[in-house]
């Protein structure tokens, strides 16, 4: 990348950092940045409402289309825009207020964006069916649109099968089944499949040439693997939903920097660590895969981590970690 065209991404990305975290504007984050939190309600053994509540994302305050889908604020050159994963989490926000409020609103909120995912999924030339994302976003290597997400895949299938259950209407069964091929497809196949050396598969939320293994993403897009299965019970979904999980298992060590969590692995020497709210989303996963699974595993680092972000030094030592991992990468 010339040096030009990389100091103006710079510095849009430090400028759009500054506005959201230090002016409080509204932007993309606003969206993103709520409090963590396991349901209560969640049913390990049927489909019900979503393993997280999302209560914040139900009272995004927009800006939306007009008709009702969010948009994410990213401000300057990229301005306002359709983002999948955004309109998977607020359906499945409004999904949860319907199952423990009735009230018919959040019903619809919930199907008009669900009816958005259906009719959004475009085909590959590889036969697949992802979302789009049809914009820029700085990242590691630049992700020029249109790029894809296994985050997307994995939480707009979610949406999609709670869509049937709810309405019973084959449409949204029948996108189910194309979102899930994308999830057992390998990347150079036009899925979001990763497998490393090891022979260990993964889900990536960013389709790169050098793949980062972002945890949360993973973790959210196999939930929507977990929920395809409930819905067919499928062997074959199952003992992908059990593949990944054991791709989580054998590396979850190395997302443990020993005082916080990772927030991917990157290829750099050195690792990205979470940011405050990643790292309590990681808790929060973590105790609702240990509720789907059962693994102790998943409970101990979950105790370990909630016990970093209970110690002021170690919220101190992350914070400068990310600091100097931003100026040095981004």
């Amino acid at each position: 990348m010339p040096v030009v065209e990389t100091l103006a991404s710079r510095g849009r990305y430090l400028r759009r950092i500054f506005e959201a975290y230090v002016l409080s504007r509204n932007s993309n984050l606003t969206f993103w940045h709520e409090k963590p939190a396991i349901n209560p309600d969640l049913n390990v053994s049927e489909l019900g409402p979503y393993y997280m509540t999302f209560e914040d994302k139900a009272r995004y305050p927009g800006p939306f289309d007009d008709t009702g889908i969010p948009l994410l604020d990213y401000h300057g050159t990229v301005g306002k825009q359709y983002y999948a994963i955004a309109i998977a989490q607020y359906a499945l926000a409004n999904f949860n207020v319907f199952k423990k409020s009735g009230k018919q609103e959040y019903r619809d909120k919930f199907l008009k964006n669900a009816d958005w995912l259906m009719e959004n999924l475009v085909k590959t030339t590889h036969g697949t069916y992802l979302w789009p994302t049809f914009f820029d976003l700085e990242y590691f290597e630049k992700l020029r649109a249109p790029w894809f997400s296994g985050l997307a895949q994995g939480q707009g299938l979610s949406v999609l099968v709670r869509a049937f259950v709810e309405t019973r209407l084959e449409a949204y069964l029948q996108a189910a089944d194309k979102v899930y091929e994308s999830l057992s497809a390998p990347i150079s196949e036009g899925g979001v499949l990763f497998r490393d050396q090891s022979g260990a598969i993964w889900i990536e939320e960013y389709v790169l040439t050098r793949p980062t293994h972002i945890l949360n993403g993973f973790i959210w897009a196999l939930w929507g693997v977990y929920d395809y299965y409930l819905i067919h019970k499928d062997k074959s979904a199952l003992t992908l939903f059990q593949a990944f999980t054991e791709t989580i298992l054998k590396n979850l060590d190395k997302y443990d920097t020993g005082f916080w969590s990772y927030y991917e692995l990157t290829p750099q020497r050195l690792k990205s660590p979470a940011s405050t709210f990643y790292h309590r989303l990681h808790i929060v996963q973590l105790q609702v895969m240990y509720k789907l699974t059962g693994e102790p595993l998943f409970l101990k680092y979950r105790t370990k981590w909630a016990e970093y972000e209970q110690n002021i030094l170690c919220r101190y030592a992350a914070l400068f970690y990310k600091i100097g991992f931003k100026l040095i990468y981004y």
